[in-house]
């Protein structure tokens, strides 16, 4: 019954802290984490662990292709410097950084690399979390970045626990042949995958079975990277920054709706379960470290603290001063126009540090340190990453707000303004190809009319503007789907009413229920972005 017990313990934790986060004013991962640790209160969840395989076999491909089909591959491919900057040389610098920190306040090379691995990348859970309310540039940068780093942190893990067992010294052109190899491995592992699954979807009609297909990809493009030892994580990016260019004309609009619904569903369940699963880790991992002595294998429990405060702010540093000298380095190196108009500000940069959070991805690479007597630091790197991730999570989620407000990036209308392009260069082709359709399906001259007056009439309001709420053809358009949405809620009614006098039945209901649905959902969305 555990297993019960922890699934709806996990549930309500992530629907009452999302809905209590904004009423506390507090960001909601740092509510769900305190929800976690509360859990730990109740006899029956203490000691309920947070296996590692759970987060790098489930919640990882899950998230993070999602992210990737969300993401925007133009933006990826503006910053693309920037982004592998910040997702390789910088999660390297951070863990050697770390790694000297932790060396000189007496952890082994082994053991403080292993620390440093941990605690490099940011996560991308927690930057799409907490990070809602960053300008567009800085999240996309954010999100890119956490997209690929766990992979290059994953490999220095290796490296550093292969080191720290005793099994070879670090050879720089080892290490720099499994980067390569991990990378490369992935992205083919996962452009491989995605274009196998986009040509089965193509052939697959079923909604239904479409969607298994679609929750599965992530998990094959896993396992595909798995079984040649590359980096699974960039198999998985690549997939789904694959399918997010190639699918949408491969996919039908109905199978397109229901696959949405299903991984906004799924991610925001898993996402804020992960939060909770950390702050029930969070007491088991940590108390490891604690002996009758007050000490773990050498280290007095006060040193560590220390180590973790020194680790935490050197992982601060580093990003800001990487982030900074990288960007004057560029600077002084391209000086073509187009780079010119890529620059930003230092007060940018210490937003970007700030919002580099690290999560569930840390704590669950620091608790697969395997638990023996081969690495005797473990208790004490669990701690310091468990410190990081916390101090992460709650001080730097907390300030984001006050940074963002602080760095006073200009307005990003860009989003806005294609949107409109978009909605408009739609109308005026379809209006161009109206005739020639017209003939070819053989309608008749007065549902040719129909349908170019509906058009016109739209085209006339998105050149007018929306924001010019007296225009005729504004007020026209608010007021025509407001009275479609008055519509279907009457006609929903009806057919509720006529099940409840057994006129028809409960199937013929959710029938007219889902193409009522339907239709409210596209009038909403449209009123949303006039």
């Amino acid at each position: 019954m555990l297993a019960l017990e922890l699934i709806v313990a996990l549930g309500a934790a992530v629907v009452v802290g999302s809905l209590l986060a904004p009423r506390l004013r507090v960001t909601s991962p740092v509510v769900l984490l305190a929800f976690g640790l509360l859990l730990t209160l109740v006899p029956v969840f203490r000691g309920v662990g947070l296996p590692p395989e759970t987060v790098l076999l489930l919640f990882l491909p899950a998230l993070l292709y999602w992210e990737s089909l969300t993401t925007s591959l133009r933006e990826i491919r503006r910053f693309i410097r920037g982004i592998m900057l910040s997702s390789t040389l910088l999660v390297v610098v951070t863990a050697g950084a770390v790694a000297a920190v932790a060396h000189g306040f007496g952890l082994d090379w082994g053991s403080a690399w292993i620390l440093g691995a941990a605690v490099a990348p940011t996560d991308a859970t927690a930057v799409a979390s907490l990070g809602k309310a960053l300008p567009r540039r800085q999240m996309t940068v954010l999100r890119a970045e956490s997209l690929v780093n766990d992979g290059t942190a994953l490999v220095v893990y290796g490296v550093a626990l292969g080191f720290a067992a005793g099994e070879g010294e670090i050879s720089l052109p080892l290490v720099a042949g499994e980067f390569v190899y991990s990378f490369v491995g992935g992205a083919a592992v996962g452009l491989a995958v995605g274009w196998v699954m986009l040509e089965a979807r193509r052939r697959i009609e079923n909604a239904m079975a479409g969607n298994a297909a679609t929750v599965l990809t992530p998990f094959i493009a896993f396992l595909g990277a798995e079984l040649i030892h590359a980096s699974a994580v960039l198999a998985v990016v690549a997939c789904g920054l694959y399918l997010s260019r190639t699918a949408p004309l491969a996919i039908s609009a109905y199978t397109r709706q229901q696959t949405v619904a299903v991984w906004s569903l799924a991610s925001f369940m898993l996402n804020g379960a992960l939060f909770v699963l950390v702050g029930l880790e969070l007491p088991s991992a940590v108390g490891g470290l604690w002996t009758t002595a007050g000490r773990a294998n050498g280290q007095a429990l006060g040193q560590v603290v220390l180590i973790s405060v020194a680790v935490y702010v050197a992982i601060l540093v580093t990003r800001l001063v990487v982030l900074v000298v990288s960007a004057y380095v560029i600077r002084a190196v391209d000086r073509r126009p187009y780079q010119r108009q890529l620059r930003t500000t230092n007060r940018a940069r210490v937003m970007s540090t700030t919002a580099g959070f690290r999560g569930a991805v840390s704590l669950a690479v620091a608790l697969s340190i395997p638990d023996g007597g081969q690495y005797p630091e473990r208790n004490a790197i669990v701690f310091v990453t468990a410190f990081v991730v916390v101090a992460s999570l709650v001080l730097q989620g907390m300030a984001l707000p006050k940074v963002i407000r602080w760095a006073r990036i200009p307005e990003d209308t860009k989003i806005v303004e294609e949107l409109a392009i978009a909605k408009r260069t739609a109308i005026e082709e379809a209006c161009e190809a109206l005739p020639r359709l017209a003939r070819e399906i053989g309608a008749d001259d007065e549902v040719l009319e129909r349908i170019r007056s509906e058009y016109d009439e739209r085209l006339e309001a998105l050149n007018a503007g929306f924001d010019d709420h007296e225009h005729p053809a504004v007020v026209r358009t608010r007021q025509y789907t407001q009275l479609r949405l008055e519509l279907i809620a009457r006609k929903r009614a009806t057919v509720v009413r006529l099940r409840d006098e057994k006129t028809i039945d409960d199937t013929v209901l959710r029938t007219i229920q889902n193409e009522l649905d339907a239709e409210e959902v596209r009038l909403g969305h449209q009123r949303e972005t006039e």
